[in-house]
């Protein structure tokens, strides 16, 4: 990905200034204009801009200018720049020069009525008040306004200035310069709106520490983060943010990992754990060999992804961005002929017609229904990051609301994924347990197998000694066991397939059903001629798989399946002991591919919860990808839809509901922006609608929607 953005160029460039999202996208057209630009992108929810090609700050700001926007690069030298709200905090902007074209036009406005009572509402001093506060409150509108209307650039701005002009013209100065500062208003509500969503997310790149302290040659010393190079050892001091990810190479402690996992539960860490940027340690003291650049860090590539995700439209937003660009227009005819047709056919008043043509356009303004879905949008993904799941863009949002069916890898995701001896019994008594267990042992610490781990450690933990049994002519039977020579004796260890073809099962035959039927993978010991014992391994159930399985049953998914390829009694008993509503065993990845397609077909809408790196096809196919773990994992990250970022399914039915939420929030939303809209154009039919009510219209529904919007802030598990 690195060397295509190389090969092609591309630089990437914060903006601050964004008012709206229809400016967002006149910026990014003029950018496409500049010499030198091959291409631009304009991500409105992280308010960025990458360009393909060759520019300067300086001609972005040009490109910008009608809307003041300021420019930040990126990176410099390769390094992330100071955000711009790094430099905001650095030289705050008082309140009053901040507004102080708002509030001097409020003033003007307030002098105006003042006159109107004392001298009239005709009187030369009473117009020029409100004159002044429509130029001075109005100025930064009619440039982009006039230089719109002459291009046939049809948006809200230029809508706002026929209507202003035309209020002026028929003698409406008074409801013309309170239009300009609600409309005024009305921006300045949806830019905090959409900057206090951008700010939800941006405060996760605060998390991490921007200095540690680094043993180098002997020397205990405070380094920058930009500064710390791979192999650096980093001293973590109790009650201490980690600055980098790491692993731990001394010391014993508790770490609080909520910013990256969610998890509200500190987790031990010791020697060989690894460690996150931005998680903060609690009790003892930690060294930590840095294992990632302070780019590369997991906070950095969740922050990353997280502001690429906002740029990926969600089916609802491209509907509104395709459907405001014919809206506006048609806002402007039904306007024109407001105006001109009563007084020609049906001898109406031109001015109180021509009136109610300018409050049309008032009330056309589309502020409330372009702004609806973005908030949403980037408050919901910004909610989700800070409980740890990564959502990976709009598209995938919608679609986690509208899941029907989830199916679930088995190992690592309904289970812990790690094996562990549960049984071990002897079936020839002339033997002793724990000479056959180090015969075990033995043998299966030469294999690769997975399960050989347990059985090591099962021997290790009970102090069976199997590192000096010599082992000759060791030899792994493909797809049944091993075997191999140990005192001139040829021993096995493998599943009852091999021991029937050996010596037959049946004085282990029951034992073996009962500890299947348990969801135990059973393993036999023995020689040619006789079986000496079985080992019983399982994959230990999560403890949350259950209840997880329960939430989601109750929130109305209608399939669950567990997908395995185990044999069919393990995964019965698993299946059973989590209470998923369908069990798929002894599955190659082509069998779960095809699972997943066939519940396609049935359900529409399909999750599949993987790790992330194995089932790949399987998690390609779904409706929406879920790895598990995404923490450290940078395939989980990369690959996945959403990411999971808790080795832990309890964050699914949240990530559902959330998906729901949102959903329904940006379905109001819409509804009730083009509700509002069609109430107030109804009212000029008996003629009573004003410039007071379209601009009041427009500014409540936008505030509404964007107070709507920020509840996904708040959504809790």
């Amino acid at each position: 990905m690195n060397e295509l953005k190389e090969a092609t160029n591309e630089q990437v460039f914060r903006v601050e200034g964004f008012s709206c999202i229809n400016c967002a996208g006149k910026f990014e057209r003029n950018v496409k204009e500049l010499p030198g630009v091959q291409d631009a992108k304009v991500n409105f929810g992280a308010s960025k801009i990458s360009v393909i090609g060759q520019t300067s700050v300086e001609d972005l700001e040009k490109a910008g200018a009608f809307e003041k926007l300021k420019i930040f690069p990126e990176k410099i030298n390769g390094q992330k720049a100071k955000a711009p709200e790094d430099k905001k905090k650095e030289t705050k902007v008082p309140f009053v020069k901040k507004y102080e074209e708002l509030l001097f036009s409020a003033l003007l406005i307030v002098f105006g009525y003042i006159s109107t009572f004392t001298n009239g509402e005709e009187n030369l001093i009473t117009v020029l008040l409100f004159l002044a506060a429509i130029l001075i409150g109005g100025y930064s509108l009619f440039k982009v306004g006039l230089q719109n209307l002459i291009r046939l650039e049809f948006d809200m701005k230029t809508l706002m200035t026929v209507a202003i002009i035309g209020a002026a013209i028929i003698g409406e100065w008074a409801e013309g310069a309170i239009v300009v500062i609600l409309f005024a208003i009305s921006e300045a509500l949806e830019r905090y709106s959409m900057d206090r969503a951008r700010r939800s997310i941006r405060s996760l790149m605060d998390i991490a520490p921007s200095e540690a302290l680094i043993r180098r040659n002997g020397h205990e010393l405070m380094v920058h983060v930009e500064s710390i190079e791979i192999g650096d050892v980093m001293i973590v001091k109790p009650g201490q943010k980690i600055a980098m990810d790491g692993v731990v190479i001394n010391g014993y402690s508790s770490v609080n990992q909520a910013t990256i996992t969610g998890e509200s539960v500190p987790v031990t860490k010791s020697v060989n754990d690894e460690v996150f940027a931005g998680t903060l340690n609690e009790e003892g003291l930690l060294e930590v060999k840095v294992t990632k650049l302070v780019n590369d860090t997991t906070i950095a590539k969740i922050i990353e992804l997280v502001e690429e995700a906002q740029a990926e439209r969600a089916p609802s937003q491209a509907f509104i961005d395709k459907f405001a660009k014919y809206y506006t227009p048609i806002i402007m005819v039904i306007a024109t002929l407001v105006a001109i047709v009563p007084p020609l056919f049906f001898n109406g008043s031109w001015e109180s017609w021509v009136y109610q043509g300018l409050s049309v356009l008032v009330v056309g303004c589309p502020c409330a229904l372009v702004i609806s879905t973005p908030i949403s949008i980037v408050s919901a993904i910004g909610n989700a990051a800070k409980k740890g799941v990564l959502i990976k863009g709009g598209v995938y949002l919608e679609e986690m609301g509208g899941i029907k069916a989830i199916a679930f890898d088995k190992t690592g995701t309904l289970t812990k994924g790690v094996p562990v001896v549960t049984d071990f019994e002897i079936v020839n008594n002339e033997v002793k347990k724990n000479e056959v267990l180090s015969i075990i042992s033995a043998l299966e610490s030469r294999s690769g197998h997975p399960l050989a781990s347990a059985i090591v450690k099962k021997a290790e933990d009970i102090g069976v000694t199997y590192q000096n049994v010599v082992v000759e002519n060791f030899e792994s039977i493909t797809g049944k066991g091993i075997k191999g020579s140990i005192g001139g004796t040829t021993y096995y260890v493998g599943s009852p397939k091999l021991f029937q073809d050996i010596v037959g099962l049946h004085s282990v035959e029951e034992r073996i059903v009962r500890f299947q039927s348990e969801g135990k993978t059973v393993m036999i010991v023995g020689t040619e001629s006789e079986v000496l014992g079985l080992v019983a391994v399982a994959d230990e159930v999560r403890e949350s798989s259950p209840s997880v399985l329960e939430k989601l049953h109750h929130l109305g998914i209608k399939k669950t399946v567990m997908l395995t390829g185990d044999n069919e009694r393990v995964a019965v008993a698993i299946g059973r002991k989590v209470g998923v509503s369908d069990i798929q065993a002894e599955l190659l990845p082509e069998g779960k591919l095809n699972i997943i397609k066939q519940l396609r077909s049935e359900y529409g809408k399909v999750a599949m919860v993987g790790d992330g790196v194995n089932d790949a096809p399987a998690l390609a196919a779904s409706t929406v990808g879920i790895a598990m773990g995404g923490a450290g994992t940078d395939t989980a990250l990369e690959t996945a839809d959403v990411a999971l970022m808790a080795d832990d399914l309890a964050k699914l039915p949240f990530t559902i509901k959330l998906s729901r939420k949102a959903l329904t929030i940006i379905k109001t939303n819409i509804a009730f922006a083009l509700g509002i809209k069609l109430i107030a154009l109804l009212l000029v039919v008996p003629g009573w609608l004003t410039l007071w009510i379209a601009i009041f219209s427009d500014m409540g529904a936008t505030l509404l929607v964007s107070l709507n919007s920020m509840r996904l802030m708040r959504v809790k598990e």
